[in-house]
């Protein structure tokens, strides 16, 4: 993870709601509308030799509702007979019977070590499917959700190896040749693990690309994988497909080829080889100051040197630019200045235009430089950081404020995966980009809000639940605060027996299920059409997020559960569930 960012994710406040007072249950009725299947849910139970923790997170909670962001209120599944059927609602009180749109080839009840079905929709007209028996098919369906449009063609089918579901899959253009990237993932064996569970983790990063001109057909270009020892919470490849973000209790790596270890090794001797740093900085509450040391040829006329309020360029003579690039703050470039000292080394003065702001970098993501740092400012920070340390575990029993105590905690207050981490993969490199040490941020779920961009994940912070968005294409903003569902992430930990967790894309609600029957929605706040009073405090209650149970008709367990901005879609092994949520604009 060397030359990695270390980020952190930026909550906005206005998103917060520290007033919040907590969900109340409503006993408004809920619509609820129920299909029966003409054929089973092709469930496929867990085996005897898949019994870790990772086998059930992977396949055995898997979801067999597949939600089509791309078209409204538009759902498919895989039954017993390998048909793909599809449910595309308009009105719910003229509710049509699931449609076959497609069949497997392969005769699903044949493979012994098969996976469930699992499918991915790249874009508005294509779909990634996969049979679980390590066969993977691309195909371009049309315009999908209407039976005069929708028509699933094979384009691409070829065997992959060991069984695997699809994770995640992209659609994009790249040098003039449509692409799709797909991510699979995989629970194998691994022998060398003598005191673990005896597996490992793959994620397979498989590339394909129309053929060239004159050859319509598509080929795989490119196959990478990554190795881990946890499956991951969220995974998902850039809409570019340059890069790739995994969620995961335990990091993932790229497994090379021995040409790549080769060229690691050369790259390893030459940067062991340029250790001198390119430059030197120091800092003061006021300025920043900069030496760089000059070959012996170098004049004055011979140094070009531009200031900007947020950039700086250094040159010499008709050389690229030695130093280029964006300031980590702002100065005052009109005040900015520079000489060349007694031994031949260029020193320039940055008057910072925010005193007192620290800086962390000199320019952003620019590494060949070195801070030095003055031993009064090691003092300082030192001292500041003293009273939060100690000799002693509770060094004041007396007072009225102890330190945390952990036995006060509640059980749903503790946390497992205290190490899980959000990284950004690089497609070229290979290499980790970016990093968040998520800590105590529980995942919580996925979601797609937009279908162009990345999915949506949702983490615990404190009581509450924060929905991130991610743009790979906003480096300074790469993970964004887009909705907070008011405590939900301590809510939510008391349904020991949830199994499901969703939002709807405009996020009006949140929703969660139980293995069997039982659905639990939570509302956003929403203002009171009466008067309402605190009867503690006395004051007005302007508005009140509201609790909602459904419990349904069915004995089968819960097998996929999607929520759409109108409705919550559940599935059991033979039902398929509508349950009207929010009235249609």
């Amino acid at each position: 993870m060397a030359g990695a960012a270390h980020c952190s994710l930026q909550a906005k406040r206005l998103l917060l709601d520290p007033k919040f007072e907590g969900y109340k249950l409503s006993l408004e009725p809920l619509a609820c509308y129920k299909l029966g299947l003409d054929a089973a849910v092709a469930e496929v139970q867990l085996r005897d030799d898949q019994y870790t923790l990772d086998h059930m997170r992977a396949f055995g909670m898997y979801n067999y509702l597949h939600l089509d962001s791309w078209y409204q209120d538009n759902v498919y599944y895989v039954d017993q007979f390998g048909r793909v059927m599809n449910l595309s609602v308009t009105l719910d009180t003229a509710l049509q019977k699931p449609r076959e749109v497609f069949r497997l080839p392969t005769d699903l009840t044949a493979c012994d070590n098969r996976l469930c079905a699992s499918m991915h929709f790249s874009s508005s007209t294509w779909v990634t499917l996969s049979d679980g028996t390590g066969r993977l098919y691309l195909i371009k369906s049309g315009k999908r959700g209407s039976s005069a449009s929708e028509k699933w063609e094979i384009v691409f089918n070829e065997e992959l190896g060991s069984p695997f579901i699809v994770a995640h899959s992209v659609s994009f253009v790249k040098s003039d040749a449509h692409s799709l990237a797909v991510l699979l993932l995989r629970v194998e064996k691994d022998e060398l693990d003598t005191k673990g569970s005896g597996f490992h983790v793959t994620l397979e990063w498989v590339t394909i690309a129309e053929g060239k001109e004159g050859d319509h057909g598509y080929e795989i270009i490119k196959r990478r994988v990554l190795q881990g020892k946890s499956v991951p919470h969220y995974a998902a490849i850039e809409p570019s497909g340059d890069g790739l973000m995994i969620v995961s209790h335990k990091p993932f790596t790229f497994m090379q080829s021995e040409s790549d270890k080769l060229e690691e090794n050369d790259d390893a001797k030459v940067s062991n080889e340029k250790k001198d740093p390119l430059y030197y900085w120091q800092q003061t509450e006021d300025d920043v100051t900069i030496t760089v040391h000059l070959p012996q040829d170098i004049t004055r006329d011979d140094i070009k040197i531009r200031f900007s309020p947020d950039n700086i360029c250094v040159a010499l003579k008709d050389q690229p630019p030695l130093m280029e690039g964006k300031l980590y703050s702002s100065v005052d470039h009109e005040s900015c200045t520079w000489i060349i000292r007694e031994d031949k080394s260029l020193e320039i003065s940055l008057i910072k235009k925010n005193e007192g702001c620290r800086w962390t970098e000199l320019i952003i993501g620019d590494t060949r430089g070195e801070f030095i740092m003055d031993p009064s400012q090691c003092s300082e920070i030192a001292e500041s950081l003293m009273h939060l340390t100690s000799e002693v575990m509770n060094p004041n029993p007396d007072k009225e404020k102890p330190p945390c105590n952990a036995q006060e905690l509640e059980e749903c207050d503790a946390f497992l995966e205290d190490d899980a981490s959000l990284c950004r993969f690089d497609g070229d490199s290979l290499k980790i980009t970016h990093i968040i040490n998520l800590g105590s941020n529980q995942y919580l779920f996925s979601v797609v809000v937009n279908p162009k961009e990345m999915p949506c994940f949702c983490l615990r912070h404190d009581v509450d639940a924060l929905l991130w968005q991610p743009h790979s294409d906003q480096p300074e903003n790469m993970w964004e605060h887009i909705a907070t569902f008011n405590a939900l992430g301590y809510v939510q930990a008391s349904k020991q027996d949830k199994k499901f967790m969703a939002c709807a894309p405009d996020y009006s609600y949140a929703a969660l299920c139980e293995c069997l029957r039982r659905v639990f929605i939570y509302r956003q706040p929403t203002p009171l059409a009466t008067v309402l009073y605190n009867r503690k405090e006395g004051r007005q209650v302007g508005q009140v997020a509201k609790q909602l149970v459904a419990t349904l008709e069915a004995n089968d367990p819960i097998l996929g559960f999607q929520a759409t901005s109108e409705r919550l879609f559940v599935l059991t092994t033979k039902t398929l569930f509508l349950i009207k949520v929010n009235a249609g604009n």
